[in-house]
């Protein structure tokens, strides 16, 4: 298989993408998203183990990882306040970084692990096909690599 040095992703306003771009130091991918610790199996209470977080990651401008700032806001049985908590941190982060300005990024793949929770852009094979998947968003990439994306 055979995949580029750095993942290209499209910045897409009021969507999947919208909080993506450049800053003075380099690129950043940022969002809010819900994910479930790993090995979690489904029970009743499924509610109280979803879990929000705000993340906001940083790469170099040729797209290396830097660091990341991972935070969970709280439960999906209290949603509102979760997201909302989720979505504020976020603006935070997003106002410290100097010179914002949102669009597309190329980075390369990353893996993490916070809160028993898979965080990352990562090749796989998926049915012979090559692939990167964003995690925990579930946001997959694909030949020919425009930065376009399938969720």
């Amino acid at each position: 298989m055979t995949y580029p040095e750095v993942i290209p992703i499209s910045y897409e306003p009021d969507y999947h993408t919208d909080h993506i771009g450049q800053w003075r130091d380099g690129q950043f991918l940022g969002g809010v998203v819900a994910a479930f610790r790993e090995g979690y199996s489904m029970t009743e209470d499924w509610l109280s183990h979803k879990r929000w977080y705000a993340i906001l990651h940083r790469f170099s401008p040729d797209g290396s990882y830097l660091d990341s700032r991972i935070e969970c806001t709280g439960a999906d049985d209290r949603h509102r306040e979760s997201v909302d908590a989720a979505v504020q941190r976020l603006s935070e982060w997003l106002a410290e970084l100097p010179d914002v300005e949102f669009g597309d990024i190329a980075i390369r793949p990353f893996r993490l692990e916070f809160d028993g929770v898979v965080f990352g852009l990562i090749l796989e094979d998926y049915e012979g096909n090559e692939h990167a998947e964003l995690y925990p968003d579930n946001i997959g990439f694909y030949p020919p690599w425009d930065g376009s994306y399938d969720t």
